[in-house]
């Protein structure tokens, strides 16, 4: 049998079974959606909404706070926090996405404002959100833990 045509046969199956090139740019941009959802979700101080992103088996780390253990925990946090701090809201500063090459997980790493009024006084102060995203199977991205971190104390805004 001919070398040549041995080699293209193969290298046509090969390339029939090969994984299709992932769009990184796209990837990122879909994160920075699911992120900009969970944003929504507190601004509106929609727990469901808020936490809607979350694995079922999310681990919410927070500077100062014992972990949340399950999206249904991290849901009662956050009518907890909704119904003492009625003022919070969340902004966007800064935000970068890292897609790992096989396109199926990404870091997500942002800086935040948080606002709110605390006995009567407006207040500020900034966060860093990190987080990984995983694709799931229907192509949407969830996050299986993230990490807020303050980078300064609160202060009148």
């Amino acid at each position: 049998m001919n070398f040549k045509i041995v080699l293209a046969s193969f290298l046509l199956a090969g390339s029939a079974q090969a994984k299709p090139m992932v769009d990184h740019t796209k990837a990122a941009e879909d994160v920075k959606a699911a992120v900009r959802n969970l944003v929504a979700g507190i601004n509106a101080h929609n727990p469901d909404q808020a936490t809607a992103g979350e694995t079922a088996d999310a681990i919410g780390m927070e500077a100062g706070r014992p972990d949340t253990l399950g999206r249904s925990q991290d849901r009662a946090g956050f009518k907890m926090s909704f119904a003492q701090s009625p003022s919070w809201r969340v902004g966007l500063i800064d935000e970068n996405v890292d897609v790992a090459r096989s396109g199926d997980m990404a870091i997500y790493r942002g800086l935040y404002h948080e606002d709110s009024v605390n006995d009567g006084v407006p207040m500020t102060h900034k966060v860093h959100f990190i987080a990984e995203l995983r694709r799931q199977a229907d192509g949407s991205w969830k996050m299986p833990w993230y990490v807020v971190s303050p980078t300064e104390r609160s202060h009148k805004k």
